[in-house]
């Protein structure tokens, strides 16, 4: 999903994209899947011929075809650490030595598998938010020995093909992205399932509550409008409070039973397959929307 929707992102943006994949059935699925979703992107005015944006993306014969004379890679094989190094050391040996290689990886380091390679400073992890077509921002990490030029010039490139791309300045677990997401979801199990507040009504705070405000504010520029003298004037009025809830955050017991049992079971729906999709189709529709009406406002 994630590989077909970047191939979607550079294509819409004019690039000529190459797409391998080793599971031969996924990738001759993939260049219909592609089109289907620039035609779905151009109902929301976010592709302009979505047909001529699906002819540029072509199916390769093998993984050194698909890096001929190629500018950038994104790779978005499985997140295994040996398989990383595997698909990283041949890439870098097939690569031409300028060619940008980013990994899709949304928890693995890029010093983990980037180590041994001889063109190692121009590989960096460039980890987008599911779907990517449809939510912009991407994190640029690099290893220690990635170089400034080539974590500049991918944060260029992403940049151009309408991404929103932010720099983790030094590798961390889960980048940043996840870290965020990670400590809201863990009070969310807790409070959930020490029965503070039902599944669907959480989910509500959230959607009806903090998210629309964080679909156009961040948590710093959210905090300066909620105090009169700005963040100097929020930190002296209500870290106190803050100070006591963090002194008392949720741990890794929130994730483990009994908890997590309580959490299931206070969700009231069936995870069939009917449901996702239905769910799928309405998110994707939903964040397009969204996305449109960003695109139509001025900061």
């Amino acid at each position: 999903m994630i590989g077909r929707a970047w191939a979607a992102i550079f294509a819409r943006a004019g690039w000529n994209v190459r797409i391998i994949d080793p599971h031969a059935p996924t990738l001759s699925a993939a260049p219909d899947l592609i089109r289907d979703e620039l035609r779905s992107l151009a109902k929301h005015g976010l592709a302009e011929d979505p047909d001529g944006a699906a002819a540029r993306v072509s199916v390769a014969s093998d993984l050194a075809d698909a890096l001929k004379d190629v500018e950038f890679v994104q790779e978005n094989g499985p997140e295994k650490i040996d398989d990383k190094i595997a698909l990283f050391a041949e890439m870098d040996r097939l690569a031409a030595p300028d060619t940008i290689l980013a990994s899709s990886t949304s928890a693995i380091v890029a010093s983990r598998f980037t180590e041994n390679l001889n063109g190692r400073a121009r590989c960096l992890v460039g980890h987008p938010v599911n779907p990517p077509h449809l939510v912009p921002l991407v994190e640029l990490c690099g290893a220690p020995w990635t170089s400034p030029k080539s974590i500049s010039r991918a944060r260029e490139i992403y940049r151009t093909i309408g991404q929103v791309p932010v720099t983790v300045n030094k590798e961390i677990n889960g980048f940043v992205l996840n870290r965020l997401q990670g400590a809201l979801l863990a009070e969310a199990f807790r409070l959930v399932g020490e029965g503070y507040i039902s599944a669907e009504d959480l989910d509500h705070t959230v959607k009806d509550g903090l998210g629309l405000r964080w679909s156009f504010l961040g948590p710093f520029e959210t905090i300066e409008l909620n105090a009169p003298g700005g963040i100097p004037d929020y930190c002296a009025r209500y870290t106190g409070f803050y100070k006591e809830l963090a002194a008392a955050s949720a741990g890794p017991e929130v994730y483990q039973s009994p908890n997590v049992d309580h959490v299931i079971k206070a969700w009231p729906h069936l995870p069939t397959p009917e449901r996702v999709e239905k769910l799928t189709i309405r998110r994707n529709e939903r964040l397009a929307a969204l996305v449109a009406h960003k695109a139509k406002q001025s900061d």
